[in-house]
């Protein structure tokens, strides 16, 4: 039974208002003019407040969501979720660019003219990055917005809504008195426009034309405690080594030190979208998929553990897999979803079998936190603990596995 580290879906950090009871299918005019919010800002709300418990791959989605989709199915109403996304989805909440990725995906792709008239209502340039500091909200917000629309409009739509503007509203946006979450978002966004092979060279040219590259200072981050820095560190580090290749500096897989490392993420055991550190101990998803990694270490007896420093407090299924477990990344299906692993999610607090779920009782992780696996063949068992507190122990996926090693043995 291999060790894997996560099945991982686009999984970072952003806050959580309060829901309330009301239901949202009053649609009174007069009620939500009593309200702080517009009726889709209020949907967007309470799609927030209901995501983390779809947990079934085949699950209807929640009615807000379905009205989400409904508005946006014209140019107007689509333009008007994307405000709405942008004015209310908070900072500290764990899946709230996850809400914006889900929502933008889901609703009817947009025509060029909308997403033009979205870009240009935004405004963007080197003065409403410095002015958008005092509302890191908001301004995170649109870089997740920007990267969806990156990622979702590939090919020379994408190309044409690349201008100087967000060009220079991004790369103002790396400076180190920005908000982390704000820089954060802003690489990710270089990054998608950049799967164009004509926007990765004009960014890369201004990049050279900055006296001073601001991707390799916030490389320095990737050690940092501050878990949102970290996070900005690691893009970095990733985008200097993957895409914008710069004169005179080496990739960081030369200028690490291996002797201490006994086992690491396996980069051809891979789903592929996931990020893995020149080190091959940390992963990262920035993509809508759920990507999936085993370890290069193999068990076959004893008892095995290791443990998992929590970097972003999103969804990952984190946990055990046999080689027979299969990732189905653009299916949603990795550790957990099969007969032959099993996980532990610490954000909706459920251990995945089978691609069902069990509940449990520990407070939903944070980042910092740290995620025990335990494996015991001897007895079969599989025990998660998160900060010295254990779940009960899992036994079904030894059935599975016992049945597949006598197949391979036939």
């Amino acid at each position: 039974m291999g060790m894997c580290w996560c099945k991982n879906k686009n999984e970072d950090t952003e806050t959580y208002i309060p829901q309330t009871s009301t239901n949202i299918s009053n649609t009174d005019p007069v009620y939500f003019a009593n309200t702080q919010y517009t009726f889709v800002e209020y949907l967007v709300l309470e799609t927030l407040g209901v995501i983390a418990t779809l947990v079934d791959n085949e699950q209807e989605p929640p009615h807000s969501m379905l009205t989400l989709h409904d508005v946006a199915d014209n140019e107007e109403g689509w333009i008007q979720v994307v405000n709405a996304m942008i004015n209310v989805i908070p900072l500290e909440e764990p899946l709230g660019p996850s809400v914006i990725t889900l929502l933008l995906d889901d609703c009817p792709l947009p025509s060029k003219e909308s997403v033009v008239k979205v870009v240009e209502m935004l405004n963007l340039s080197k003065e409403a990055a410095l002015h958008g500091r005092s509302n890191p909200p908001r301004q995170r917000n649109i870089c997740v917005v920007l990267g969806c629309i990156a990622e979702k409009l590939a090919g020379p739509r994408n190309m044409d809504i690349l201008n100087n503007g967000i060009i220079d509203y991004l790369l103002t946006n790396l400076s180190q008195d920005t908000d982390p979450n704000v820089i954060l978002f802003s690489l990710i966004a270089l990054e998608k426009f950049a799967q164009t092979s004509r926007n990765k060279m004009v960014i890369l040219i201004k990049l050279k034309s900055l006296e001073v590259c601001p991707i390799t200072s916030l490389e320095k981050w990737k050690d940092e405690t501050h878990y949102v820095k970290r996070q900005v560190g690691f893009c970095a580090q990733w985008i200097l080594d993957n895409l914008f290749i710069m004169e005179n500096r080496q990739y960081s897989y030369q200028t690490i030190k291996m002797d201490h490392i006994n086992a690491m993420l396996n980069t051809s055991d891979v789903s592929e979208y996931l990020k893995i550190s020149p080190d091959g101990l940390e992963a990262r998803c920035d993509a809508y998929s759920f990507e999936s990694v085993r370890c290069t270490a193999q068990a076959d007896s004893g008892v095995w553990y290791y443990e998992v420093c929590i970097i972003t407090p999103g969804v990952m299924q984190i946990g055990w897999a046999t080689k027979n477990s299969n990732f189905l990344n653009h299916e949603g299906y990795g550790i957990g979803d099969d007969r032959y692993s099993l996980a532990y999610d610490g954000c909706r607090r459920l251990i995945w079998y089978n691609a069902k779920s069990d509940s449990q009782e520990l407070p939903r992780w944070q980042a910092g936190d740290m995620l025990g696996c335990l494996l015991d063949l001897d007895n079969q068992k599989i025990v998660f603990s998160v900060n010295g507190y254990s779940l009960p122990p899992c036994m079904h996926v030894f059935t599975m596995a016992n049945q597949a090693a006598a197949y391979a043995q036939a």
